[in-house]
Protein backbone atom coordinates (compact mmCIF):
# COMPACT_ATOMS: atom_id res chain seq x y z
CA UNK A 1 0.00 0.00 0.00
CA UNK A 2 1.36 3.82 -0.89
CA UNK A 3 0.18 6.50 1.10
CA UNK A 4 0.37 9.53 -0.87
CA UNK A 5 -0.41 13.24 0.96
CA UNK A 6 -1.26 16.77 -1.02
CA UNK A 7 -2.61 19.97 -0.61
CA UNK A 8 0.02 21.78 1.67
CA UNK A 9 1.57 25.04 1.34
CA UNK A 10 1.87 28.40 2.03
CA UNK A 11 -1.57 30.41 3.83
CA UNK A 12 -2.16 33.39 5.88
CA UNK A 13 -3.08 33.23 9.15
CA UNK A 14 -6.65 32.83 9.02
CA UNK A 15 -6.47 31.11 5.66
CA UNK A 16 -7.89 27.56 4.92
CA UNK A 17 -5.78 24.64 3.35
CA UNK A 18 -7.38 21.22 2.48
CA UNK A 19 -5.05 18.55 2.68
CA UNK A 20 -5.62 14.92 0.81
CA UNK A 21 -4.12 11.42 1.80
CA UNK A 22 -5.17 8.77 -0.90
CA UNK A 23 -4.22 5.08 -0.66
CA UNK A 24 -3.41 2.89 -2.93
CA UNK A 25 -2.15 -0.81 -3.64
CA UNK A 26 -4.12 -3.96 -4.35
CA UNK A 27 -6.06 -6.67 -1.83
CA UNK A 28 -7.00 -3.89 1.47
CA UNK A 29 -9.49 -2.32 3.28
CA UNK A 30 -8.91 0.52 4.74
CA UNK A 31 -10.08 1.26 8.15
CA UNK A 32 -8.86 3.50 9.94
CA UNK A 33 -7.33 6.97 8.83
CA UNK A 34 -5.43 10.03 10.64
CA UNK A 35 -3.49 13.23 10.27
CA UNK A 36 -0.49 14.03 12.63
CA UNK A 37 2.13 17.27 12.03
CA UNK A 38 5.29 17.76 13.69
CA UNK A 39 6.98 20.93 14.23
CA UNK A 40 10.42 21.19 14.11
CA UNK A 41 11.83 20.53 17.80
CA UNK A 42 8.82 19.19 18.52
CA UNK A 43 6.88 15.57 19.01
CA UNK A 44 5.04 14.47 16.15
CA UNK A 45 0.90 14.82 17.43
CA UNK A 46 -1.96 13.70 16.45
CA UNK A 47 -4.72 16.53 14.95
CA UNK A 48 -7.29 13.91 13.86
CA UNK A 49 -8.87 10.44 13.49
CA UNK A 50 -11.72 9.18 11.44
CA UNK A 51 -13.15 5.15 11.98
CA UNK A 52 -14.37 4.33 9.04
CA UNK A 53 -16.77 1.97 9.63
CA UNK A 54 -18.68 4.61 11.53
CA UNK A 55 -17.65 7.83 10.79
CA UNK A 56 -16.34 8.42 14.56
CA UNK A 57 -14.12 11.12 14.41
CA UNK A 58 -11.62 12.73 17.04
CA UNK A 59 -9.91 16.07 17.70
CA UNK A 60 -6.73 17.38 19.32
CA UNK A 61 -8.03 20.13 20.84
CA UNK A 62 -5.88 22.79 19.22
CA UNK A 63 -7.91 21.13 16.42
CA UNK A 64 -11.33 21.26 17.40
CA UNK A 65 -13.87 23.74 15.98
CA UNK A 66 -10.98 24.50 13.06
CA UNK A 67 -10.26 21.35 11.43
CA UNK A 68 -12.59 18.69 9.40
CA UNK A 69 -11.46 15.13 8.77
CA UNK A 70 -13.52 13.34 6.34
CA UNK A 71 -12.86 10.44 3.87
CA UNK A 72 -14.10 9.67 0.45
CA UNK A 73 -14.38 5.70 0.19
CA UNK A 74 -14.63 5.44 -3.08
CA UNK A 75 -11.75 7.11 -3.92
CA UNK A 76 -9.76 5.63 -0.75
CA UNK A 77 -8.67 9.31 0.11
CA UNK A 78 -9.11 11.43 3.67
CA UNK A 79 -9.14 14.99 3.78
CA UNK A 80 -7.82 17.47 6.45
CA UNK A 81 -9.93 20.36 6.11
CA UNK A 82 -8.42 23.21 8.09
CA UNK A 83 -9.74 26.37 8.34
CA UNK A 84 -8.82 29.87 10.85
CA UNK A 85 -5.66 28.97 10.34
CA UNK A 86 -2.71 29.85 12.69
CA UNK A 87 1.03 30.46 12.69
CA UNK A 88 1.18 27.88 15.39
CA UNK A 89 -0.06 25.26 13.09
CA UNK A 90 3.21 25.21 11.06
CA UNK A 91 4.20 21.75 10.62
CA UNK A 92 4.44 18.87 8.25
CA UNK A 93 1.38 17.03 8.29
CA UNK A 94 1.58 13.64 7.91
CA UNK A 95 -0.96 10.89 7.00
CA UNK A 96 -1.59 7.29 8.53
CA UNK A 97 -3.94 4.88 7.72
CA UNK A 98 -4.77 1.54 8.87
CA UNK A 99 -5.69 -1.15 6.68
CA UNK A 100 -6.63 -4.86 6.73
CA UNK A 101 -4.54 -7.50 4.21
CA UNK A 102 -5.01 -11.02 4.57
CA UNK A 103 -7.39 -10.26 7.58
CA UNK A 104 -4.08 -8.49 8.88
CA UNK A 105 -3.98 -5.15 10.57
CA UNK A 106 -1.07 -2.66 9.31
CA UNK A 107 -0.02 0.71 9.23
CA UNK A 108 0.80 2.98 6.83
CA UNK A 109 2.58 6.27 6.29
CA UNK A 110 3.08 9.33 3.51
CA UNK A 111 5.64 11.20 3.59
CA UNK A 112 4.42 14.32 4.82
CA UNK A 113 3.06 17.63 3.14
CA UNK A 114 4.55 20.71 4.29
CA UNK A 115 2.03 23.51 5.74
CA UNK A 116 3.27 26.84 6.67
CA UNK A 117 0.76 29.68 8.29
CA UNK A 118 2.58 32.87 8.11
CA UNK A 119 1.56 36.15 10.40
Amino acid sequence: VQVVESGGGLVQSGGSLRLSCTASGSNFDTKFGAWYRQAPGERREMVASLLYFNGLADYAESAKGRFTISVDDAENTVYLQMNNLKPEDTAVYYCKVMVSEDLVLRDYWGQGTQVTVSS
